[in-house]
């Protein structure tokens, strides 16, 4: 059985190593449509788009996994950010506060047993209060432009971070140990 993340994020590539597994990783090229409002709807639906997409091109038996992160505030979601100013909107909006970060997954068993999994992980994060020169370095490190929400826990970023509740795998972008519970049904 051949193991596909429909990802090409480094972390996402990092995280799925740990459960010790072969796999390729083929990502998802099509565009992105949302059709749902809630956060949780919104990362499931997006990571079926993603793993749906891969599973279609497969002619063996396979086992894909597509995945999608986003960060909220409440009901009002935050993507990657466009430009250093847009960032800097997100970093402001969520400093000395809680925010969730979602992840949605599918996985997908390609075949003659074909099956689908779909579930979104909810992680609560709080931050510490961030001064204007903290976010404008933070932001000019570059590191904010290519993670949802402008920042990524596991970096420099770590600093500002007071807790978390729930999954910190999750955070990073993929709830490796939910994920491994899903696909050990699926083996």
């Amino acid at each position: 059985m051949k193991l596909i993340l429909a990802s090409a994020s480094p972390r996402r590539k990092e995280l799925l190593a740990k459960i010790g597994l072969p796999f390729d990783i083929i990502p998802a090229k099509g565009e992105e449509i949302i059709t749902k409002e809630s956060p949780a709807e919104v990362v499931m639906e997006l990571s079926q788009q993603k793993a749906r997409e891969i599973a279609a091109k497969q002619r063996e038996d396979s086992i894909i996994i597509g995945a999608d992160t986003i960060v909220a505030k409440g009901e009002t979601i935050m993507g990657k950010p466009k430009d250093k100013a847009d960032a800097y909107g997100m970093l402001k909006n969520i400093s000395g506060d809680c925010h969730q970060v979602y992840t949605g997954v599918t996985i997908i068993r390609t075949g003659k047993q074909a099956e689908s999994i779909t579930f979104a992980e909810k992680t609560e994060v709080y931050l510490y209060p961030m001064s204007e020169e903290e976010i404008e370095a933070y932001i000019a490190s570059g590191d904010p432009m290519d993670k949802a929400g402008a920042y990524g826990i596991q970096g420099d970023f770590a600093i500002h971070v007071k807790g978390i509740q729930g999954d910190y795998y999750n955070v990073v972008g993929l709830p490796i140990g939910r994920v491994y519970q899903e696909l050990k049904k699926l083996l």
